[in-house]
């Protein structure tokens, strides 16, 4: 099975990591196309001083990952297996060989994906939440992030990725391969590197923006995401609106919102503490997960309110 894979990376203004990215999958892949979405750093040039094909996507269309991902794909017509990569993660070397083991011992598998994990937990409690995302469930119905491996007939046999889609792409495509008779599988081994560098406030709320937005959409296409959405209306939504209509008719109303707020946090902190957590991180975390909320609210709204108007959302940025 050496090099029996190609790989896609796909990028904008990823910088040194992206030239980490696209060395680890030099190294493991038969050949590695690297997708370029209108960077200004000089990343197109650098990935092509390592001796990858570089496509540089024009701009007579929005930039998405889908779009990204599926223009790579193009360009492998002949690939039996493709390994998609973000360019801010790195790929590890013992995880080509397991998933292709399990996509030839499944012959119903579509993708298998692995664990992602942070290249830096502890550099700020926003790179831990995100790296507590990735735990993924195990199992052939789980849905991935960016990074797969996929057999490359059954992604082309649905149609590739939704390029409309701003966010949530990778559900929308695993909604889509598990109604066409594929498994999406999910196996315990480690598969990327990703470096979040989520050190302020400001992108992680952009990143829950995102994500309201993607609950939102994939409602609309799938009815999926049920629980995000209900506990992003509930608590980002309908709770802050009680608790305003407490302020103006009757202030116990307020004071019973608050209650809930905080009986929820604390449940969420003895959760974080029964899995190791300090004190002072697991406060910070469980705090940070219910102001997540409103921010996914706020996404979702913005989804309704474009969708409304007939507009297409631009693409939420969070780097």
């Amino acid at each position: 099975m050496d090099k029996a894979f190609d790989a896609v990376v796909i990028g904008r203004n990823e910088g040194a990591r992206l030239l980490r990215a696209l060395a680890a999958a030099q190294a493991v892949a038969r050949r590695v196309v690297y997708v370029d979405s209108g960077s200004h750093d000089g990343s197109a040039r650098a990935a092509r001083d390592l001796g990858v094909t570089v496509i540089e996507l024009d701009a007579s269309r929005p930039f998405t990952a889908a779009r990204g991902r599926n223009t790579g794909l193009a360009a492998l017509p002949d690939a039996e297996f493709v390994q998609f990569i973000d360019g801010d993660c790195i790929l590890q070397p013992d995880w080509p060989m397991q998933a292709l083991s399990h996509l030839h011992a499944h012959s119903k598998a579509g993708l298998v994906f692995g664990r992602q994990f942070e290249a830096a937990p502890d550099a700020s409690v926003y790179n831990w939440m995100t790296d507590w995302e990735w735990n993924k469930p195990l199992g052939p119905n789980t849905f991935c992030a960016g990074c797969l491996m996929v057999r490359a007939d059954a992604l082309r046999a649905i149609g590739g990725y939704n390029e409309d889609l701003i966010a949530g792409e990778d559900d929308d495509m695993c909604h889509r391969m598990q109604s066409a008779g594929w498994q999406t599988w999910c196996i315990d081994t480690r598969m990327t590197e990703h470096d979040a560098r989520l050190l302020s406030l400001r992108p992680w709320w952009r990143r829950s923006l995102r994500a309201g937005h993607s609950y939102a959409e994939l409602g609309v296409l799938h009815g999926a995401a049920v629980g995000q959405r209900r506990r992003a209306l509930l608590w980002g939504g309908v709770l802050p609106v009680i608790a305003a209509l407490g302020l103006v008719f009757w202030w116990p109303i307020t004071l019973a919102v608050a209650a809930l707020y905080a009986l929820s946090v604390l449940r969420q902190w003895r959760g974080f503490r029964a899995q190791g957590l300090g004190a002072g991180r697991a406060a910070h975390v469980a705090g940070l997960l219910m102001l997540s909320k409103f921010a996914e609210a706020m996404g979702m709204a913005s989804y309704w309110r474009a969708r409304a108007a007939g507009r297409r959302r631009k693409l939420i940025e969070y780097k």
